[in-house]
């Protein structure tokens, strides 16, 4: 990977970091390119059993498209007649989305300061996010007359409603991490000094977890989001079976009735 986005792997949990602390880990091509392969890299690793998505420095967990990089980019389009500009959508921002939104394995995201723009989009993209009590929260899109990337216009009305997403959207305007908590778009908050350590134990917890269990969960959860009472229970049967076959399972029910804590071996 790229020194703009780190990524390691230590006992089943795989560490993304967007490191560009200089420019509020704004997205720039080299950056967009590094977490694309990162997020694919830990969805396709089957000794990665959860992923902690967090961020350099405590000003910004990231303030979406680097738009010194894009404006350049931009005028030359126009300059040249050609749209190129705008492909990062399709060859940058929906393969970061699907890769966290789909693979089997849980995402948590710990977000240290400003999330906007795609960055606000990249911290939906999470299973689970936890914030420092100096985040916030900006979908800034319209602000620079743009539509929703990242994932946002699918994520956001799921956590708080069509109608409050309308309102983020159209009028956007920065969300202090106690709104976003109230709103349900953050899980936990903590104090900033203790995020670090917070976000991994989660992070930990997750990855020594029941893996295909938490994969059938989230699995369940997207889908029965948009799909009818029949067709959920259908799915939730389909799933079940698939937990229910899973070595974790009996190892669960064992460790149960011996009165001990069980451990998973993610398979």
């Amino acid at each position: 990977m790229a020194d703009t986005v780190l990524y390691e792997v230590s006992d089943g949990l795989a560490t993304i970091t967007i490191h560009r602390p200089e420019a509020m880990n704004a997205m720039n091509t080299e950056a967009k390119v590094a977490l694309r392969d990162a997020a694919q890299a830990a969805a396709a690793d089957p000794a990665v059993r959860a992923v902690l998505l967090t961020a350099a420095g405590d000003r910004a967990f990231c303030v979406g498209q680097d738009l010194k990089e894009h404006v350049g980019s931009l005028m030359a389009d126009r300059a040249e007649g050609q749209g190129s500009t705008m492909s990062t959508v399709r060859e940058h921002y929906n393969p970061i989305v699907r890769a966290l939104t789909q693979m089997q394995k849980p995402v948590v995201a710990a977000v240290n300061g400003v999330a906007a723009g795609a960055g606000f989009g990249f911290a939906l993209c999470a299973d689970y996010r936890i914030a420092s009590d100096t985040a916030s929260f900006n979908t800034s899109f319209a602000g620079v007359a743009l539509t929703a990337d990242s994932g946002v216009s699918w994520t956001l009305p799921r956590l708080v409603g069509p109608g409050r997403a309308a309102d983020l959207m159209f009028f956007p305007r920065t969300l202090t991490v106690q709104e976003a908590h109230e709103l349900g778009i953050v899980n936990r908050v903590v104090p900033a000094a203790e995020l670090a350590a917070e976000a991994l134990s989660v992070a930990r917890t997750l990855a020594e977890g029941p893996t295909v269990a938490y994969a059938a969960l989230k699995e369940s959860l997207a889908f029965g989001a948009d799909h009818s009472l029949d067709e959920a229970l259908e799915k939730e049967d389909e799933l079940q079976t698939r937990a229910g076959a899973s070595e974790d399972h009996v190892i669960a029910v064992q460790a149960f009735i011996a009165k001990e804590k069980p451990k998973y071996l993610g398979r």
